[in-house]
């Protein structure tokens, strides 16, 4: 199966990034994770594209690491990763999607002042990422489903950055259809 071995290389590369501190590289596979989303719509790929994407926001931020909390959460972030690499090896995944989910919620148990701002790290992730994966040609509504974050966020978020402005998002004009239309039935 061509997405689980993708999604499990994807994970394997990150907790490596991870433990070596490579930001960009960390960024690189969120990225990367963004395509398998908009093309299989399952909501722990866009799960795993924002806790990667926001993993790399924590460690870019190097005032971060003064705060309680901080070093329990990249600990936590690498076994939770161990454990989801291991059930998705084992072809175990529903277990594999409890440990993605697992993750997720574990931020709300981080230590600290670090808490708030993780909690706020991991809500612009799920507003950045959901509108990469609608720059893939999802609905709004499909895309905001998806990461769990209302249509209203994400159609703000968007409106911001251009992407409805890109050419692929538009259509024709009704004239240009129907000499196009012309051209196929002559």
């Amino acid at each position: 199966m061509e997405e689980k071995r993708h999604v499990l290389e994807i994970l394997q590369e990150t907790k490596k990034a991870i433990e070596e501190r490579e930001v960009s590289k960390i960024k690189d596979l969120s990225d990367k994770t963004i395509h398998s989303s908009a093309i299989y719509q399952q909501p722990e790929y866009v799960s795993i594209a924002v806790l990667i994407y926001s993993i790399n926001k924590v460690l870019e931020r190097k005032n971060y690491k003064e705060y309680s909390g901080y070093d329990g959460f990249l600990e936590n972030a690498i076994n939770r990763l161990y454990r989801a690499i291991d059930k998705l090896e084992k072809d175990k995944e529903e277990e594999f999607r409890e440990e993605i989910k697992k993750l997720r919620r574990d931020t709300e148990k981080t230590a600290g002042d670090f808490k708030k701002h993780i909690k706020r790290v991991f809500e612009k992730a799920s507003i950045n990422k959901a509108s990469r994966v609608y720059e893939h040609g999802i609905s709004m509504e499909r895309t905001a489903n998806l990461l769990g974050i209302s249509s209203w966020d994400l159609a703000n978020y968007v409106g911001k950055t251009g992407i409805p402005e890109v050419n692929l998002n538009k259509t024709m004009t009704a004239k240009k259809r129907a000499k196009t239309a012309l051209k196929l039935f002559n």
